[in-house]
């Protein structure tokens, strides 16, 4: 009797833990999982949006093949992912590893550095970062100020445009630098007075013990921004004015796939696009997972 008793409450209580979730439980169904189902359907069709999509099997994905925007836009991501990813963290790093000593003014400037990584995704901040490095922007203005004559176009140039996006990501370096942060206060200070004793300078404390103690963090920090960087999207939408040009020099994969699902009205090949995203990014990422014994240092 008592057991049934303890079960009937359980129910109960498992039943008002559904309820006091179910509007989470409903917004993840209807605007994730379902949009998930379809599109990965809608990538083995041919779908305009305005018709019933038509079933085409494997097309879309032998499209890709031989269309020579997807590489192009390849090329592009995965340029900007290796650079804004790898910079934006070694910048973080460093400034992380100069605030490490807790002070009025360090809370200062952490919150200083931080406040790019909250603004930085914003349509102004974008809208702004394309009127900075236009011909008669403020980047030439500084430059004729200081005797170097230009009058260069920098996101209108295919040399330049896509480095002026990755400089935008760089800026963005204040959420990796704040769990650097924790993670460097976190590591306790009698490793060094140790190593201190043993005479280790700084450089043989920062590769055995610091880097090595960072190395979880690391981990997580690149997994995160390595995402962020393959699925980046409205920087480069706004700065190239949603074409991705010059040049397709600034044609992310993100916009790729927005341009034929929604502008050329091909939902169908924008669908396998996207899969083929969501393949590529689960690739890098099981590499870095399955790597990680050889470089990831945990205290256990």
């Amino acid at each position: 009797m008592k057991t049934y008793y303890t079960g009937k409450r359980q129910l109960k209580e498992d039943i008002a833990g559904f309820l006091f979730i179910s509007p989470w439980l409903i917004g993840f169904f209807a605007f994730a999982i379902f949009p998930m189902v379809m599109s990965f359907y809608f990538s083995f069709t041919r779908y305009n949006l305005l018709s019933p999509p038509v079933l085409t099997g494997l097309d879309n994905f032998r499209r890709m093949m031989v269309d020579p925007l997807f590489w192009k836009t390849l090329q592009v991501t995965f340029t900007y992912a290796f650079f804004s990813v790898s910079l934006r963290l070694i910048f973080a790093f460093f400034l992380a590893s100069m605030f490490k000593k807790a002070s009025y003014m360090v809370k200062v400037y952490t919150t200083a550095y931080y406040i790019p990584s909250l603004v930085g995704a914003s349509v102004a901040i974008a809208v702004l970062w394309r009127r900075i490095f236009m011909s008669d922007g403020l980047i030439n203005i500084i430059l004729n100020y200081v005797g170097i004559p230009s009058t260069n176009s920098w996101i209108g140039n295919p040399s330049t445009a896509l480095w002026v996006i990755i400089i935008l990501a760089i800026w963005q370096f204040g959420s990796s630098m704040l769990i650097f942060l924790a993670g460097l206060r976190q590591i306790p200070v009698t490793y060094y007075e140790a190593a201190s004793i043993d005479g280790a300078g700084f450089m043989s404390q920062f590769f055995r013990i610091t880097l090595p103690q960072m190395t979880p963090i690391i981990f997580f920090n690149l997994i995160m921004q390595l995402i962020n960087g393959f699925t980046a999207f409205s920087q480069a939408f706004i700065i190239s004015g949603g074409s991705g040009d010059p040049l397709n020099s600034t044609l992310f994969y993100a916009l790729y796939v927005y341009m034929r699902a929604f502008r050329s009205m091909e939902m169908g090949y924008g669908s396998a696009l996207a899969w083929v995203l969501v393949i590529i990014i689960a690739i890098f990422t099981a590499i870095i997972f399955k790597t990680q014994d050889r470089w990831v240092h945990y205290e256990s």
